[in-house]
């Protein structure tokens, strides 16, 4: 069995695309891709839609488990709150008891706070809609996404990299993660300055989006942890283990 090219191969791009096109495929299918797609949010659709994953990602900003973020979202959205500004519209204490039920308890009080303040904050300047925000050039949209409050560059970054091509110019740079794990997958070079259009690339052949490669990249670092030095990555990532 011939073993496997070393990151610093000079194994031809060609061939190397054609490899990485089952992984990639792979990593989506064994990781999940979009967190927007999980909860039934379809950004493309709407600018509804956006602002109904607006409300995710203030959920997922907070240090919490994606399950919890997503199981809490459920419940908001069962209770009529499809939005920030419904979430500002309600009374602090019903919006603590929707939180605590989906098992928010730990950061009710400061999410329903930022979740009136943010409603204050976009129908003073926004129309009361994040999407008011997306015609900006996107260092002036991660700006003002960024003064929200209970926002930051984890939450700009996680709600942006999901409406990438939803409106021209909203292409932000890879995830940091993403770029952590397509290195240990050896999906890309370490430094490799064009490292989201090889990805696009790999993406276009494996016949997904380009949104859930990326975030299923981002779900296998955050798996990995600490413990990703000691996975032999590729093919054989302890992760990624099975049938391609």
């Amino acid at each position: 069995m011939n073993p496997e090219p070393s990151s610093h191969s000079t194994e031809p791009e060609d061939l190397a695309h054609t490899r990485l096109v089952p992984l990639a495929a792979r990593a989506v299918q064994s990781l999940g891709g979009r967190y927007s797609i999980e909860l039934g949010i379809d950004v493309d659709r709407s600018e509804d839609e956006i602002e109904r994953w607006a409300l995710a990602a203030t959920l997922f900003g907070a240090r919490i488990s994606a399950k919890i973020a997503q199981r809490t979202f459920a419940v908001l959205e069962q209770a009529g709150v499809h939005s920030i500004p419904d979430a500002g519209r309600q009374e602090t204490e019903r919006l603590i008891e929707l939180l605590d039920a989906g098992g928010y308890a730990r950061y009710d009080l400061r999410t329903a706070e930022y979740f009136d303040a943010i409603a204050q904050a976009l129908a003073a300047d926004w129309r009361g809609r994040v999407s008011s925000a997306l015609d900006l050039p996107l260092d002036q949209l991660h700006a003002a996404l960024d003064s929200l409050p209970g926002w930051g560059p984890v939450t700009v970054g996680l709600f942006l990299r999901e409406l990438r091509g939803v409106r021209a110019g909203i292409d932000p740079p890879l995830d940091a993660r993403a770029v952590r794990a397509a290195e240990h997958l050896r999906m890309l070079k370490p430094g490799r300055r064009k490292g989201l259009a090889s990805l696009r690339a790999v993406a276009v052949d494996a016949r997904i989006d380009i949104r859930d490669l990326e975030a299923a990249l981002v779900r296998l670092s955050l798996a990995h942890g600490r413990h990703m030095p000691d996975c032999p990555g590729r093919q054989r990532c302890t992760l990624l283990a099975g049938p391609a």
